[in-house]
């Protein structure tokens, strides 16, 4: 296993924008249907915007009407870390990037196909790379 991408929080903050800082190292989220990638249909990879590591591809991108862009699966299955989120009131499990532990969104258990998953995700915390 490679090591995991450790920055100090006054590097983060230089790395990233206010939002970003926000949504990846505080856990925030942006307000739905406001986010770049939440409409987005091209074909390619969303990235970690705090790393830039793999996390989901287009492929198993759909609208779930959540007003967030929500996929079906990682690109990889351990690309993503699951944490029970018992914050605001409500139990979730929430999604970090498992390489510098940035908080990505949520997984929520209705979503279509087979899984049956939605992971549902701030635009914020990714960097779409169109293929070619």
């Amino acid at each position: 296993m490679t090591e995991k991408l450790v920055m100090t929080d006054e590097q983060w903050r230089e790395k990233l924008t206010p939002e970003q800082y926000h949504i990846l190292r505080e856990k925030g989220t942006e307000r739905a249907f406001t986010g770049k990638y939440e409409k987005n249909k091209a074909e390619g990879e969303y990235h970690c915007a705090g790393c830039g590591q793999l996390l989901f591809e287009s492929a198993d991108k759909y609208d779930s009407g959540s007003g967030w862009p929500s996929f079906t699966a990682p690109a990889e299955d351990d690309v993503v870390e699951q944490h029970r989120d018992v914050t605001h009131g409500m139990v979730r499990t929430e999604v970090v990037c498992s390489n510098c532990a940035g908080h990505l969104g949520h997984v929520f258990p209705d979503g279509p196909g087979e899984s049956g998953l939605r992971y549902c995700i701030n635009s914020a915390a990714l960097e779409f790379e169109p293929d070619d």
